[in-house]
This record gives C-alpha cells, sequence and structure tokens, in this order.
C-alpha cells in the first residue's frame, strides 16, 4: 500500500514567498539608489568636468605656428626667409595605433629605416597628442598622390602647406646666421610649452640662436568643430598669430664675398670691423657648410661627413678657434710698456738676433737670426723685432702684461650677441698655479711679449684689440645686428675705455704700424704697394709645434698641419680708421706674406669704388688755405 502524500503548509510557503518578495524589492530599491546616486553624481555633482569633456570630443584648440622673423644684411639683402612647403604632419590621438599608421607610411613611400628612428623620437617628444607633429618636409607631388590614394589606410596624417626656414646664400654666412633645427628632448622641457605649441624647430647656433625669443613670435589659435573621425567641419574662433621680428645684420654681402675669395680654399678666417661702432661688415669662417641641410633634420650619413671631416667645416673659427696671437700683439705690448712708464719712444734695444735673461744660458731667438742691431720702439713694430718686445715684456712683468693684455679684451668675451664666443685665455700667476699647481716663471713672461706661450685669443678678440688702437682706446663690443624689429641693441655692460697718461701714445703706435707697411724696410710692405690709402697693419707667425733650441723652422721637414700660422691685423685709413681687418690662415706659414694680401684684398673692397678708386667719403680732407694778410 503506497505511503500517503505528506499535506502542503501554505502557511510557511507564504512566508517564505514573502521574505523572498521583501529581499528582491530591497534589492532592487538599493540598486535604484545606486542608479540615482550615480546619477545625481554625474548629472550634478560632475556636470562641470563631463560638460568640459563633451566639447572637447567636439571642439579643439589647433596652434598657429609664427612665422619666423627674416634676416638681412645691411643692404637689404635676404639672408635668412621661410619657403612654403607641402608637409607631412600626423596627430596621435587620431592616428590610433599610431606605430601601425607609421609602418603603413614607411612600406607606401619607400622611406629608409633611418627615417623610422627620427619618426618614433618625434612622436614621443610631441607635448600633447592632439597636437600635429611634422614628419616630412617638401613632399614630392608623387608622395602627395600616394598620400591621397591611401588616406583611408592612414588614420591621423595629413598634408599640410608650412613654412620652412631657408637660407639662399647657403654656405656664406652659415657661422654668423647659424641655423635652426628640430627641437630635441632637453630643448622641449626648456621651452615655453605654450608659446611653442606647434614649433618644431628652433635656433641651433649664430644669430638664430642668440635672438630665438625675438624671431620666433607669439603662436596663434584656432577653435575648430570636429566630428567623430577629428574632420574639422567649422573654425568657432579665430587668432591670429604674431610674426617674429625681422633682424637686420651689419654684415656686407659684397665684402663677405671679397672676404672668401681673398682667403681662398685655405683653412682660416677672416673679421672686419666698423671700429666706431662695432659693426661686424664680414665674418668667414672656412672651410663652411650649408646650414639648409640642418633645418628639416639631416640624415645621419651627411652628418656623419661633416662631423668627422679633417678640416672642420661645422667649427666657427672666428668665435671658437683659440690661438697664439704670435706678433700680432705688439702694438698692445708696446701701449703698456709706454703708458706704464717702462720704455719710450726713443727707448733703444740691441738686438743681436737673440734675448737672454739675466744668468740664464738659454737663447730667445729673433725671427731675424742675424739680429737687427739698434732698435728703437718704431723700428721694433716695423721690423716686428722678437729682442725688443723680450726685452720690453721682461720689464713690465707678468701682473702688468696680464692687466693691461685683459683691458684690451684678450683672454675675455667680447662681442655683444654672438653666444658661442670663446673666452679664449690671458695667462696669469693666480691662473697658473690654480691649473698647473706651479709657479710662474720668468721664461714664460719673455715669450708673452711675442704672443707665444699659454696665451690664446680667437680671431674675433685680434680684431677688437685692433679696434682698439685704432678707436684710441674707446671701447665698442662687435655686434652683428643693427635692428631687432626697429631697435638697435644695447650694451647693458659696457667695458670701460683705455684711458693712458699720454693719449699722444695711441699715434705712436699708430706710426709704427703705418711703417710696417709703408716704410722700405716694413716687414708687409708687399701687402701695401700701390694702395691709394695709408694702412696700419701688424703681421704675425705662431708656432703650431715647439722647435728645439738651436734648431730652424724647416717647413719641408715639417707636416702640413704642423706648420706656422699666420696672421694679420690692420686698419685704414690710417689717421681715420673706418675699418679694421683680422686674418688668421691656419698653418700659412708667413703673416706678412701670406695672410698680409688677404687683408690688403679686404680693404681694397670696402674703400674703392667699382672704378679702384678711392670712395669720396675715405679720402683725406684738405686743409684749408689760410689767407695772407
Amino acid at each position: 500500500m503506497p505511503d500517503p502524500i505528506p499535506l502542503k503548509d501554505h502557511e510557511k510557503e507564504t512566508r517564505l514567498v514573502n521574505k523572498r518578495l521583501i529581499a528582491c524589492a530591497l534589492f532592487v530599491a538599493i540598486l535604484s539608489c545606486c542608479l540615482v546616486a550615480r546619477m545625481y553624481f554625474l548629472q550634478v555633482t560632475e556636470f562641470a568636468y563631463h560638460s568640459t569633456i563633451s566639447e572637447n570630443n567636439r571642439v579643439h584648440v589647433l596652434p598657429i605656428t609664427p612665422e619666423r622673423g627674416l634676416i638681412f644684411d645691411r643692404n637689404g639683402v635676404v639672408l635668412a626667409d621661410n619657403r612654403p612647403s607641402f608637409n607631412l604632419t600626423l596627430t596621435r590621438e587620431r592616428a590610433g595605433d599610431w606605430r601601425r599608421v607609421i609602418d603603413e607610411l614607411m612600406e607606401l613611400l619607400k622611406l629608409p629605416d633611418e627615417d623610422r628612428i627620427l619618426f618614433d623620437k618625434d612622436l614621443k617628444q610631441a607635448r600633447h597628442p592632439f597636437e600635429p607633429v611634422t614628419l616630412l618636409y617638401e613632399l614630392t607631388e608623387e608622395q602627395i598622390a600616394v598620400l591621397a590614394v591611401n588616406q583611408f589606410l592612414l588614420p591621423g596624417i595629413e598634408v599640410e602647406p608650412q613654412f620652412v626656414r631657408h637660407y639662399p646664400l647657403g654656405a656664406h654666412f652659415a657661422h654668423s646666421i647659424g641655423y635652426v633645427g628640430r627641437i630635441n628632448e632637453k630643448e622641449s622641457k626648456q621651452l615655453d610649452s605654450v608659446d611653442y605649441r606647434g614649433t618644431q624647430s628652433i635656433g641651433k647656433t649664430g644669430i638664430e640662436r642668440f635672438y630665438e625669443s625675438e624671431l620666433h613670435g607669439h603662436v596663434g589659435y584656432e577653435e575648430v568643430e570636429t566630428n567623430a573621425q577629428g574632420r574639422v567641419l567649422r573654425v568657432l574662433k579665430h587668432t591670429d598669430p604674431t610674426a617674429g621680428k625681422n633682424i637686420t645684420l651689419s654684415l656686407d654681402i659684397h665684402l663677405q664675398e671679397a672676404a672668401e675669395e681673398a682667403l681662398g680654399d685655405r683653412r682660416g678666417s677672416v673679421v672686419a670691423l666698423d671700429p666706431e661702432t662695432g659693426e661686424v661688415l664680414a665674418m668667414v669662417s672656412k672651410p663652411s657648410f650649408d646650414p639648409n641641410l640642418f633645418v628639416t633634420g639631416i640624415s645621419f650619413k651627411e652628418y656623419a661627413a661633416l662631423r668627422d671631416s679633417i678640416d672642420r667645416p661645422l667649427f666657427n673659427r672666428v668665435l671658437r678657434g683659440l690661438y697664439a696671437p704670435g706678433s700680432t700683439i705688439k702694438p698692445e705690448v708696446a701701449i703698456a710698456g709706454l703708458d706704464s712708464g717702462v720704455v719710450n719712444a726713443s727707448t733703444r734695444v740691441f738686438d743681436p738676433g737673440y734675448f737672454q735673461l739675466p744668468d740664464f744660458d738659454h737663447k730667445y731667438r729673433n725671427w731675424n737670426h742675424s739680429g737687427d742691431g739698434w732698435v728703437d720702439l718704431d723700428a721694433a713694430i716695423m721690423r716686428s723685432n722678437d729682442t725688443y718686445f723680450y726685452t720690453l715684456a721682461h720689464k713690465l712683468g707678468i701682473d702688468r702684461m696680464h692687466d693691461y693684455m685683459t683691458m684690451f679684451g684678450l683672454g675675455q668675451k667680447v662681442s655683444l650677441d654672438m653666444f658661442e664666443e670663446a673666452a679664449g685665455l690671458m695667462p696669469s700667476r693666480e691662473w697658473k698655479r690654480a691649473t698647473r699647481r706651479q709657479a710662474w716663471f720668468p721664461g714664460e713672461t719673455v715669450i708673452l711679449g711675442i704672443g707665444q706661450g699659454y696665451m690664446q685669443v680667437t680671431p674675433l678678440q685680434l680684431a677688437q684689440a685692433t679696434s682698439l688702437i685704432a678707436n684710441k682706446g674707446v671701447w665698442v663690443r662687435p655686434h652683428l645686428a643693427m635692428t631687432v624689429g626697429n631697435v638697435a641693441p644695447v650694451d647693458e655692460h659696457p667695458m670701460p675705455n683705455i684711458v693712458l697718461h699720454d693719449p699722444s701714445e695711441w699715434n705712436q703706435v699708430n706710426e709704427g704700424m703705418q711703417m710696417v707697411m709703408h716704410d722700405p724696410r716694413g716687414i708687409a710692405r708687399a701687402a701695401a704697394l700701390g694702395a691709394q690709402y695709408r694702412i696700419a697693419g701688424k703681421s704675425g707667425t705662431a708656432q703650431v709645434v715647439a722647435i728645439k733650441q738651436g734648431e730652424r723652422y724647416n717647413r719641408l721637414k715639417t707636416l702640413e698641419r704642423n706648420r706656422d700660422n699666420a696672421l694679420f691685423v690692420g686698419f685704414a685709413p690710417a689717421a681715420h680708421p673706418k675699418i679694421v681687418v683680422s686674418v688668421m690662415i691656419e698653418n700659412g706659414e708667413a703673416g706678412g706674406r701670406v695672410a698680409g694680401p688677404v687683408v690688403r684684398q679686404i680693404l681694397d673692397a670696402w674703400l674703392l669704388d667699382k672704378d679702384g678708386k678711392l670712395k669720396a667719403q675715405y679720402a683725406p680732407q684738405a686743409k684749408p688755405e689760410v689767407p695772407h694778410v
């Protein structure tokens, strides 16, 4: 007989169902409260934040890069301008997987592997993912067509017209103007992130770097409405950028070309100054290079060729080249001797062909080994007599030598707007004690008298020291910019003028320098033959390697790059100088014979007209006739 079926407890089931209903109701109520709270948080508390994000999904602020200021020479010739170019940009925010997009780009345009390295580096350095980054410059028509056909494979890629820096005269002014290049990671961290939004390049050297803030200008903006694909639908607001200031340099294209022609293919430098204003009229460093190579990014191969060249075309010899000045500083040493009272115009020294310190056997040789006999100051400058200046330096001593040479700007930066300039070295007791941990020796003072030893100067410093001789001690810093915008640069830290006890001593040294060029026994008389104006000059020949005591310099036994450097400084017209020139030729051997003619060519190019006649403004003024009584 089957078991009876148990009766259901309806009351118990009812209670169970009610509990479940209550639990579900509570669960639903809690979820509803959570949803309401979340909606309140999003719609009320976070309204401003999310409305901004929503607006940003629709509205983008795009930077408008300012046009870089132009650079002109003193005649209005354009030395640096901006050339229109079609460039390729990529915006990471719109590209999605930007590495895949780069892969597609490399394949479509068949670009070299080194470009991929540069692309990755530039994109990682970008300050904002929504800013376009320029990857390729100056696209060809074929490249533009390929990109247009394959646009669907390249999200975030755009072809945009932009201005690219251009140097029409190429290598002629590479070391003075400098060049712009792509902003690197270090520079990116230092720049104003607002003012440099959208800017891909910055001044790297020369005037481009020194006046970067003035040349760059100020960024503009566009607020644009975009769709979901990032396409611009309309412009909501436009703020024009402020173009950079134009700069007019004191350089003269005609004199620059004349200086380059005079220097030829030799390694060296030329600096020409106006002594009254400090304006740099010409500035040549050879060999040079084409700055256009650096504007949009130079290839590894091209850069390696410039960097590793034995002739160092990237090296600015005018500002960074450190050389022994040789006899070119003898006029400054003469001023030191006259002003300190150690010698006067009639002081004579007997030259047997050498100088010896008291109680020492070592002979400091004159370049003329047979000697010049009795020489006074004029003859010593005219003949570049080493023995006279050995004696004078010994009498002055290192302390006075250092003080006077420093007043002439030797061993310190002298320019107003050339940031690359090296300070050089004017040694002293304190310097040697600090760097060599040795005492100063008398023989070291002796050789300083002829510009040898520890002393190192730049060609620009030599030009400035000579300018002070021409300008009778009035200090005007050399500068390249005549006007920035419409404003002339101001020297905020002027150097004190050199004031002599007897101002006529300037004329005394000037006369000696004229004898170098125009006296029949002058050391550089050949360079002044046929000149229509008076030249004051001084040659210099500086050793590159030391020669043992008793030996003579033999060019045939000396490697070409170990031969003496040839230097020459001069100014003209001697009575009222309008131009100062400093020339340095590496391993040129003879200052008077090799560098002297270069100075003469440059002086002629500035002072003579097209017919070879002295320009009227440089002709000596006729004295008015005194009427007879």
